[in-house]
């Protein structure tokens, strides 16, 4: 289930995987999902955010993409 299936949000690039690892740090932390075929997509995230959603490896979660820039360089 997708995330806006629950709640209406304005973010459409959902992407569903698994956490592969969590790495909690003094203020923010990072959350590691496999979305598939090798590729893992890094959240930086408050560590009490990852402690109140008790996010953990191993958990299916969906990931929400909302940003006005993306930047791409080589």
């Amino acid at each position: 289930m997708h995330y806006a299936d629950v709640m209406k949000i304005s973010a459409r690039n959902q992407l569903q995987g698994t956490i592969v690892s969590v790495a909690h740090g003094a203020v923010n932390g990072t959350v590691k999902v496999d979305i598939g075929n090798g590729v893992v997509v890094t959240s930086s995230i408050t560590d009490e955010a990852i402690n109140e959603l008790d996010l953990r490896e191993g958990d299916k979660v969906t990931v929400l993409i909302k940003a006005s820039d993306v930047l791409v360089a080589k």
